[in-house]
């Protein structure tokens, strides 16, 4: 019902603003042209910018909550592949409505008041994906800078891929976003890729032993990965010892 409603009140503003003009339009009849009153109008929106976003207020949850759940069996997710799937949410979403999303689009580059509430947007995005990155990356790494990078980046690819589909929303472009995605992971800190680690002590847990622990007598195992030259000759062997050692250390 909301998502629905939100999508009357979207449509209504952005087919007003094309056929009227953005100046000209009026919250009255927006309000009238969504089959709501000026009152409720006022009670969902600020103002004329945000109804134009109203979607993605529902779409920003979904993909918090998409984050959320990737967090349920710690250890199992990949992070990096869990903000690229969210971010996937989006791009599938503006493909969805090709005739709003092109509209929109046009709007944008009429109007700067709503180059700017698109501005707000897209940075509502990236601080969840910043956040998301925060919890989940394991604190050895330079969590802060990691997340800063990793989240940009993303959204930077994602808005290139979706603006080339704007010009032509015929064209199937999801395989170019998921390839570019691809590029952004194998670029991201390997060290990133472990899960983050619990700092909880036996008496947090009450389930581990004195053999669970490296200084309770019991072993560890390290998985180290060794990058070696190109080329098909011997592999070097005494260099793949010492990155073992460096990594035991």
């Amino acid at each position: 019902m909301r998502r629905r409603a939100h999508h009357d009140a979207v449509n209504a503003a952005i087919e007003l603003f094309s056929r009227e003009g953005y100046e000209r339009t009026t919250v009255e009849e927006i309000a009238d042209a969504a089959g709501i009153s000026r009152a409720t109008f006022f009670r969902r929106y600020r103002s004329k910018e945000d109804v134009v976003f109203a979607d993605h207020e529902i779409l920003l949850e979904e993909v918090v909550v998409h984050l959320a759940d990737s967090r349920s069996t710690p250890g199992s997710a990949d992070p990096f592949v869990e903000v690229c799937r969210a971010a996937r949410l989006v791009f599938d979403h503006h493909v969805s409505q090709p005739e709003t999303s092109a509209a929109r689009h046009r709007l944008l580059q009429q109007v700067p008041a709503l180059r700017d509430r698109e501005l707000v947007t897209t940075h509502r995005y990236e601080r969840a994906f910043t956040r998301y990155l925060r919890d989940v990356l394991p604190p050895e790494t330079q969590v802060a800078t990691t997340s800063v990078a990793f989240a940009a980046s993303v959204v930077a690819v994602h808005n290139a891929v979706l603006r080339r589909w704007l010009r032509d929303t015929d064209q199937d472009l999801r395989p170019a976003l998921e390839e570019s995605f691809r590029d952004l992971r194998r670029a991201a800190p390997r060290a990133a890729l472990r899960p983050r680690v619990s700092s909880a002590t036996p008496s947090d847990t009450g389930d581990r032993t004195p053999s669970d622990s490296p200084s309770g007598g019991g072993r560890r195992v390290v998985v180290t990965v060794v990058d070696l030259p190109a080329g098909d000759g011997p592999v070097d062997t005494d260099a793949v010892a010492e990155a073992v050692r460096a990594a035991l250390a």
